[in-house]
């Protein structure tokens, strides 16, 4: 089952697809979504659909920053009840937390991290990816849309110390350098955004704390969701620690403040294993990082947790069938031929 994300957003993509010569109720037809989407901004799609109309959109057009483009008129307001209660915070910092904490009420594949040490902060933005392909367009579009909300509190002259991205540059930067300045980094370990602590200190001058109190009243109790399950739990953590050699059972009961023999009994109630569960976020992110062709494959083994590429090389073939190099070759090739001459 695919996990679900506001229609809100698909905010403004008819505009950008039809300012690109797209039509774009058959591009929606194509994967599937309703027109009706355009219309309520609070229905809950199919993230994985959303994340296909961007990519064929890309692909239809020959933008490979569509995404970008319709991240560029986005308000804070888009982000729906979220915002409201967000932009009650009293600082950056807060703000930044709440989005984090109720990251899934806008997409339950949404993964948010702020980590901040020796005067920097990271916001980390990635998905939970459950599917094949790219998520460039999705990317850029999250990226985008958080550093719009950032300068909304922090003012337009504002810019990170970096924006990153973990894909390959685009063919013209030049719309990156428009919205991002030129602080933008492409084959980069994770997607977001780098600041100074001194940022995320700022105040909030617009803040009340009593409308703050009723938002988030109000949130909670529209929320329909529900706890976040010890799968998606573990899934979170693992996306932070796989790329650093860590990832153990150990390491995520510790992140999680539980024992591990508690993890494998949760797990066990939900019908899994910790073992499962690792081995399917590495074909998740593997079948991304192969088709991407951005990285040597044996950078993907390290960011997959594997301390040797021949020991991610054995796995991916007893995983897919085929091997990994001559997976990435035959993605390049299809590629090639959807850009054209």
């Amino acid at each position: 089952m695919s996990n679900l994300i506001r229609s809100a957003s698909l905010t403004n993509y008819p505009e950008v697809a039809r300012a690109a010569g797209l039509d774009p109720v058959a591009l929606l037809a194509e994967v599937g979504l309703s027109p009706a989407c355009l219309h309520d901004p609070d229905l809950r799609i199919p993230s994985d659909a959303v994340r296909a109309l961007f990519e064929a959109s890309a692909i239809a057009s020959g933008l490979d920053n569509f995404g970008l483009r319709m991240a560029e008129t986005r308000q804070l307001s888009n982000l729906g009840a979220v915002a409201l209660m967000a932009r009650e915070e009293p600082t950056v910092r807060r703000f930044v937390r709440a989005m984090t904490r109720y990251s899934h009420v806008l997409n339950e594949s949404l993964f948010l991290k702020l980590e901040e040490s020796n005067g920097i902060a990271v916001l980390r933005e990635e998905f939970l990816v459950r599917h094949h392909g790219s998520s460039r367009q999705a990317t850029e579009l999250l990226v985008g849309v958080t550093f719009r909300s950032l300068k909304f509190f922090l003012g337009p002259t504002w810019n990170p110390l970096r924006v990153c991205f973990v894909h390959a540059p685009p063919r013209d930067p030049s719309v990156h350098h428009r919205i991002f300045g030129y602080a933008v980094e492409f084959g980069q370990d994770f997607n977001g955004l780098v600041c100074t602590t001194r940022d995320m200190d700022a105040p909030n001058p617009m803040a009340d704390p009593v409308m703050a109190r009723y938002a988030r009243l109000t949130l909670e109790a529209a929320a329909d969701s529900g706890p976040v399950s010890t799968v998606d739990s573990v899934r979170h953590i693992l996306l932070v620690l796989l790329p650093s050699g860590q990832g153990s059972i150990e390491q995520v009961a510790q992140h999680l403040g539980v024992h591990k023999r508690t993890v494998h009994r949760l797990l066990l109630r939900e019908g899994t294993t910790f073992s499962d569960v690792v081995n399917t976020i590495r074909r998740e992110l593997a079948a991304q990082y192969v088709d991407d062709g951005t990285r040597p494959l044996s950078q993907v083994a390290e960011l997959l947790g594997f301390s040797a590429l021949s020991a991610f090389s054995r796995w991916y073939k007893q995983q897919f069938g085929e091997v990994a190099g001559q997976r990435r070759r035959v993605a390049r090739g299809t590629e090639r031929l959807a850009r054209g001459p």
